[in-house]
């Protein structure tokens, strides 16, 4: 039998099947915290808005009090630092302070939340696991937030200090001896080092505890969080008499104070601050508070798992 000519055999392998992409172990997690700053805009807005609130402020003092430069820059080294450096000590503390708010209340709402407006059915569809998803949210707080309000901070006092600077020397006074009194640079990396050992490391079960609860509660989880320690020290208290408990959540709150010496310097602002890290990484409540945080995100994972929508 005579075989066409234009017949074709094609003995060689087919096309190449494509393979699959290969998904990066990080890429979930990565994805998650770009889905907690796009939902939770207030992580970045306020911070953001209060260092801007504060330079438009400081503007204002500036040109009300340009006529007083003389009587400060007349007074003793001591409290001419004091006078020039206290509006920039209290833009540090308003910046993170507000940064510590925003940390509190987006953990008692980023588990719960998602339960309230049932957007909790469509990301347990993603294939994110729930570990991640808590890992993820408990970054925002110990690692996004506070990296996001030390640069807020960094980029506020440059600014007020431009403006210091601009007045200085408008007013014939030396701008250099403005920069040497403030030591910005010096007083950034003592922020940087309050941030990492107290907002970071120190608070870590404490914003674990209040993600817990808010995988946990059914509703107003901020009382869930609040209402059984102050029971559990009030009931101490009539009890006992004694008030050890209080003095824990206290001393949790207040940040470590082993983190520097105390009697050199007004942390974290003072230039001539001590640090000790050495005796604040030998501190045994920090490593028992890192093991709480552990297992408290442990069990929101496990809560996240279990609770369906509200």
């Amino acid at each position: 039998m005579n075989t066409p000519s234009n017949a074709i055999h094609d003995s060689g392998p087919g096309p190449n099947p494509v393979a699959p992409a290969v998904v990066s172990a990080t890429r979930p997690f990565y994805w998650s915290i770009r889905r907690e700053l796009w939902e939770y805009r207030s992580i970045y807005l306020a911070p953001l808005s209060i260092g801007g609130v504060i330079v438009l402020g400081f503007l204002v003092v500036l040109f009300r009090h340009v006529r007083t430069l003389g009587s400060v820059m007349a007074l003793d080294p001591a409290h001419q630092r004091e006078a020039i450096a206290q509006p920039f000590d209290v833009a540090v503390g308003l910046v993170m302070g507000a940064a510590f708010i925003v940390s509190i209340f987006y953990s008692l709402d980023a588990l719960y939340g998602e339960r309230r407006d049932r957007s909790i059915l469509f990301w347990k569809s993603l294939p994110v696991s729930n570990l991640t998803t808590v890992f993820a949210k408990a970054s925002i707080t110990l690692v996004v937030l506070p990296v996001i309000a030390f640069a807020i901070t960094v980029l506020t006092e440059f600014l007020m200090l431009l403006l210091s600077s601009a007045v200085f020397l408008a007013s014939g006074f030396s701008v250099a001896e403005l920069w040497r009194e403030l030591a910005l640079s010096q007083v950034m990396l003592m922020l940087l080092y309050h941030v990492v050992t107290v907002h970071i490391l120190w608070y870590a079960p404490l914003y674990a505890w209040l993600l817990l609860i808010s995988a946990w509660a059914r509703r107003t989880p901020f009382l869930w969080a609040t209402l059984p320690p102050l029971a559990i020290a009030i009931f101490e208290k009539i009890a006992f008499h004694t008030s050890h408990f209080a003095d824990f959540i206290s001393y949790r709150f207040s940040g470590s104070t082993e983190a520097v010496d105390t009697m050199k310097g007004s942390f974290p602002l003072d230039p001539a601050m001590h640090i000790t890290p050495g005796r604040f990484l030998a501190t045994p409540g920090l490593w028992l508070g890192l093991v709480a945080a552990v297992v408290f995100l442990l069990l929101a994972a496990r809560q996240r798992r279990c609770r369906g929508p509200l």
